[in-house]
């Protein structure tokens, strides 16, 4: 089984990522059953704007994609911006629109029976927001969205510590993060038949 962690910072690498530190978590919990992981961060990739899969020349987002219909996983990771998902989160569900309309052999969308989740980081309120957002636009494009396959950290509104700086909240988000990968590979194989 594989999956692929689309990591939405605005981040590029290698500034280190809160938000790719508590998706590790997540990674770490699907690789201990055995899952091949891919991690990719949107930040350090040509990403062109648009509701298609294939962009312009230079566009690195047919990467991405390719990857994702590879995959029977898909973490989401993006960090709370304004109490809104980033940028690149919003831009990666805008490039997975054109999905809605691809369909496999059997005539079935090509996000149809593959799992997804979300893990949200930030020093503001609004997580909850933020997976519902991210949440409602992948069923929309066909994902299943197992129970509490999510997990998020913050420390409150108004400026605070980063995930990285503080182990403040670390054991309810990790453990949170270790059931969601339970979730998404449990569920994940149960969709095994509808892949085809």
């Amino acid at each position: 089984m594989k999956a692929v962690l689309v990591n939405c910072t605005l981040k590029a690498s290698p500034e280190p990522s809160n938000t790719g530190a508590l998706a590790g978590v997540v990674l770490d919990g699907l690789r201990d059953r055995g899952v091949s992981v891919q991690e990719l961060r949107l930040a350090d990739l040509t990403i062109d704007h648009g509701v298609v899969t294939q962009g312009g020349e230079g566009d690195e987002w047919p990467r991405v994609h390719d990857a994702i219909v590879d995959a029977e996983i898909l973490v989401v990771a993006t960090p709370t911006w304004v109490g809104r998902p980033s940028s690149y989160a919003q831009q990666m569900l805008e490039r997975l629109d054109a999905m809605i309309s691809e369909t496999r052999d059997d005539g079935r969308p090509l996000a149809y029976g593959k799992v997804a989740g979300v893990v949200v980081t930030g020093n503001e309120d609004g997580a909850h927001h933020v997976i519902s957002e991210i949440s409602g636009g992948l069923v929309d494009i066909g994902f299943t969205i197992p129970g509490q396959a999510w997990t998020y950290w913050n420390r409150g509104p108004g400026p605070g510590p980063e995930f990285s700086d503080t182990s403040e909240g670390h054991d309810w988000s990790e453990d949170t993060g270790r059931t969601m990968a339970q979730h998404l590979y449990e569920v994940a194989d149960a969709l095994r038949g509808l892949r085809g």
